[in-house]
């Protein structure tokens, strides 16, 4: 009888990395999941140590490996997935010289109106989709050059945190395609460092690692690496994509027409392409999946962790009593805010609360609630936080409309999946089905499919398709889904006519923070 194999799935994420170990047919054997702190001592900084999200990496395959007891030669690749647009200033010899600067760091966001405004930012953006906003890379790097000369000068690469990992793993600079096109400096059509690009950011070919196809393998880990993982030495890895696009993949979200909406920590909306394709208004991003699979969307910084700050500042009650009775608050808090009507009865909150990327691309956005009256309780203001998010990701897909059309099909995963009430609120607001595939691993289970269309054991991708089914299903309630038609004319027009306003307040707590 032949021995089972088995297949790794690593997503590199913001607040944790996380390793699933599959069998081939795409069935969950076992996972394990490491957090690490985000450094944030002001509103503009982001941060994180790049050598505790490394161990992170060891750590979770280790576990995994222990928790299955499968032997090393049965693993037949380890995939990964990563989130995308951070920078680590590293030098000659490869030791950081600063901490990961992540996708949420806004201290480069002068650079980035500067960029737009006065650096040919706009057409940058058509060649290598990626927006001009301080997430990119390419805005960093402006600020890096700029502020930060003598750091700057003594950099030998500027990598991502996959970059880094591969590195300490290998001692090579890969870079694939999916990471690249999210840094500002790729260009999508000739798959290579873009030459304006560069030469806006200060950085020559050198100081980047070398570009690859997402289905790139590496073999060769270092012993030491490969003894304290409990890996073979001959075990493939592969250096996947994007924690988005991967996303997509593993939802089952590749046909045309079909859209992924995700809320995490932050959130996203996005849709797989077979060319690549950039918006003239500079809303939506451009992103390889492979050389013949581009995904277009936008992504919001402000998703499920509005949740809990709504949680934390209004529910400190609702906390206590979820405790007494041995229940999640959240689930709780749903019960209470099922209660209110659709609209909080006319309370609309922009969930801008750390910046803006699609669809305003405005780091000095800022969130609010519109429309409070004396009749507003606390539980409105927590149902208006999740309409809000919704809201804004449905002004995303407004925008992919202008390309793709109305979406013939809407897959939904992450955090918020978990809420039946914050699902349905989706659908209604959507004015569509909503189907919630069975995985809430996506970006694990799309890393494994690349990997298996990778090393050949799969001729396509749509393999996936017998590796996903569906736990919920929401089809939009009619009298609601006339509420949000009629409130969402009025949360568009605030959001377009505060832009002045929220660069004054930004500028003034901006101010603050330096004293």
């Amino acid at each position: 009888m032949s021995q089972p194999t088995y297949m790794i799935g690593v997503d590199i994420g913001t607040t944790s990395t996380k390793a699933v170990l599959f069998e081939e047919n795409g069935k969950v054997v076992t996972k394990a999941d490491e957090e690490y702190p985000l450094y944030m001592p002001t509103s503009s900084i982001a941060e994180q140590d790049p050598d505790r999200i490394f161990r992170a990496v060891i750590q979770t395959l280790k576990r995994v490996m222990v928790q299955s007891a499968a032997r090393p030669e049965q693993v037949l690749f380890v995939s990964f997935s990563s989130a995308m647009h951070s920078v680590i200033v590293v030098d000659a010899e490869g030791k950081p010289l600063t901490r990961c600067i992540t996708w949420g760091d806004n201290r480069s966001a002068a650079w980035a109106e500067r960029l737009k405004r006065d650096m040919n930012g706009h057409e940058i953006y058509l060649r290598t989709g990626t927006p001009i906003h301080p997430m990119s890379p390419l805005s960093k790097l402006l600020w890096l050059r700029h502020d930060h000369q003598v750091l700057f000068q003594n950099a030998g690469k500027f990598i991502s945190i996959k970059e880094y990992v591969f590195a300490k793993l290998f001692d090579e600079y890969v870079v694939d395609y999916s990471i690249a096109s999210a840094t500002g400096l790729m260009n999508l059509q000739k798959l290579d460092w873009d030459e304006e690009a560069l030469d806006v950011a200060g950085v020559s070919r050198d100081q980047l690692s070398r570009l690859v196809p997402t289905t790139y393998a590496l073999k060769g880990i270092k012993a030491v690496f490969a003894e304290e993982t409990g890996l073979a030495g001959s075990t493939p890895f592969i250096v996947g994509a994007s924690d988005g696009v991967l996303s997509n993949l593993g939802m089952n979200a590749i046909e045309p027409g079909v859209v992924a909406a995700t809320i995490g920590t932050s959130g996203a909306i996005r849709t797989v392409i077979d060319q690549p394709s950039t918006d003239p208004k500079g809303r939506i991003f451009c992103y390889a999946l492979t050389e013949k699979h581009w995904v277009i969307g936008g992504a919001v910084n402000n998703g499920g962790m509005l949740f809990r700050w709504a949680r934390d500042e209004f529910a400190a009650s609702e906390v206590e009593t979820a405790k007494r009775l041995g229940i999640d608050a959240y689930d709780l808090l749903t019960q209470i805010v099922e209660k209110v009507s659709p609209g909080s009865d006319g309370l609309i909150f922009h969930p801008y609360m750390t910046g803006e990327r699609a669809p305003l691309w405005n780091a000095n956005a800022r969130g609010s609630f519109f429309g409070l009256t004396m009749h507003h309780r606390k539980e409105h203001m927590i149902r208006a936080v999740l309409e809000g998010v919704i809201f804004n990701l449905y002004t995303v897909l407004l925008a992919m409309g202008e390309r793709i059309g109305r979406p013939k099909k809407i897959q939904a995963t992450g955090g918020f999946a978990r809420s039946s009430l914050w699902r349905q609120i989706m659908a209604d607001i959507f004015d569509q089905e909503v189907v919630v595939p069975q995985s809430f691993e996506s970006s694990c289970l799309g890393a494994v499919v690349l990997g298996l269309y990778a090393t050949g054991r799969a001729d396509s991708l749509h393999i996936v398709s017998r590796m996903v089914g569906a736990t919920h299903v929401h089809k939009p309630i009619r009298e609601h889904a006339e509420i949000y038609h009629e409130l969402l004319p009025i949360y568009i027009k605030i959001a377009r006519n505060m832009q002045e306003e929220y660069e004054a307040i930004a500028r003034f707590q901006q101010k603050r923070e330096r004293f």
